[in-house]
C-alpha cells in the first residue's frame, strides 16, 4: 500500500487553515438583505472538513490561529461542539480578526459576504508549526488559503516539511480564493509549489485551470501532477463529476443529483467523506463517489458545519437517493 493511502487509512488528520464564523439568513431562501434573523455557526474551509471528518467518524485537529475576542472564542467552541480537537489553536491580539461570512440559503444571485480584513489565520507562525506532535496523526491536511499571505505561507510549507520529516502524507485542496491573494501571479506561483509538494491533490477545473494559465489547460494540468509516483489527483467537474487519477489510470465518477439551496461547503464536505471512506477500506471510486453524495448533502441544507453528514445520514442518502449521474 502507498504511503498516502497508509495515511490516511490512519485516520488521524492534522488540518492547516481557517476557521470562521458563519451567520446564514434564516429561514431558507430569505436574501440577506431582507433578514431580519441570521443563524450562526461555524465557518472556513479547514474547520468545515474538520468538522466532516469527526462526524464520519475520522480524528481531526485543526492547527490554526484565531482572533483573541468573542469571535475567536466561539470559533474555538463550535469545533469542540464537534468532536474537533483545539490544542493547536492559538489566540492572536491586537487588529488581527477572524473570518466572518454572511450569506443566504437560495441559489439564484447567491451572495456570500465575507470580512476578511486583517485575517487571524494569517498570523500562524512557524513556531506553531514546530509545537504540533506529528507523530499522533497519519496525515496532513491543508486548504489553499493558507499559502495567500505571510506568515501563514511559509509557517505552511513549514508543516510540510515537518510532515515528511514525520512520514506523514500531504493532502492539499486548492481551494482557490482570489481575494484573499495580493495577485493572480502570486497565488498560482504558490499553488503550484504547494501541488508540487503535495501526495493528494484535490480541485475543480477552474482552480487547475488557474494553476495551468487557463480554463482549457487544467485536465492536462491535472494529468502531470498525477504523473509522479505514489501520487493522487482528484479534478472536479460540478455537475460533470469528477476524474481521479491514480496509478496511471483515469476514474470517472458522477454526481448525486440534488435540489441545493446554495453553492458554498460542498468541497469541504467531498473531502471529508472521500478520506473518510478511505479511512474506512473503500476502494478509490467508491470514495470519490460518497464524497460526491456528501457534497450533495451539504448544499441542499443551510450552513456549512451543522449540514455535514454523519456516517448514517450518509448511508441512508446513498440508498434512499437517485445516482449517481453517468459519469461524463
Amino acid at each position: 500500500m502507498s504511503n498516502l493511502l497508509e495515511g490516511i487509512k490512519g485516520n488521524r488528520f492534522a488540518v492547516f487553515g481557517r476557521a470562521g464564523m458563519d451567520m446564514f439568513a434564516d429561514p431558507v431562501g430569505t436574501k440577506s438583505e431582507h433578514a431580519v434573523s441570521f443563524r450562526a455557526d461555524l465557518g472556513g474551509s479547514s474547520a468545515n472538513i474538520c468538522a466532516g471528518l469527526v462526524k464520519l467518524g475520522s480524528q481531526a485537529a485543526l492547527v490554526t490561529s484565531v482572533s483573541d475576542d468573542a469571535v475567536g472564542r466561539f470559533c474555538v467552541n463550535r469545533l469542540q461542539h464537534y468532536g474537533v480537537d483545539t490544542q493547536y489553536i492559538r489566540a492572536v491580539g491586537g487588529e488581527a480578526r477572524s473570518s466572518l461570512a454572511v450569506y443566504e440559503s437560495c441559489m439564484e444571485d447567491f451572495q456570500n459576504v465575507i470580512y476578511r480584513n486583517g485575517a487571524a489565520d494569517f498570523q500562524v507562525t512557524e513556531a506553531d508549526m514546530d509545537v504540533v506532535d506529528y507523530s499522533a496523526f497519519t496525515a496532513l491536511i491543508t486548504a489553499g488559503t493558507v499559502f495567500a499571505a505571510e506568515p501563514s505561507r511559509g509557517a505552511t510549507f513549514r508543516a510540510f516539511e515537518n510532515a515528511r520529516a514525520a512520514g506523514l502524507p500531504v493532502i492539499f485542496d486548492i481551494d482557490y480564493r482570489p481575494y484573499s491573494w495580493p495577485s493572480p501571479e502570486v497565488a498560482a506561483d504558490v499553488l503550484s509549489r504547494a501541488g508540487e509538494e503535495s501526495d493528494l491533490i484535490v480541485g475543480n477545473d477552474e482552480e487547475f485551470g488557474f494553476m495551468a494559465g487557463g480554463i482549457e489547460k487544467g485536465l492536462d494540468k491535472a494529468r502531470e501532477l498525477a504523473a509522479k509516483p505514489g501520487r493522487i489527483v482528484i479534478y472536479k467537474m460540478g455537475e460533470e463529476g469528477a476524474v481521479t487519477f491514480s496509478g496511471g489510470e483515469e476514474i470517472r465518477t458522477g454526481i448525486y443529483p440534488a435540489t441545493a439551496v446554495k453553492p458554498n461547503g460542498a468541497g469541504d464536505s467531498f473531502m471529508a467523506g472521500l478520506l473518510s471512506s478511505i479511512a474506512a477500506g473503500r476502494d478509490l471510486r467508491d470514495a470519490v463517489l460518497r464524497g460526491s453524495a456528501c457534497a450533495s448533502i451539504v448544499v441542499s441544507q443551510p450552513g456549512c458545519a451543522p449540514a455535514m453528514p454523519t456516517t448514517t445520514e450518509l448511508q441512508d442518502f446513498i440508498a434512499s437517493h437517485p445516482g449517481p449521474s453517468e459519469a461524463a
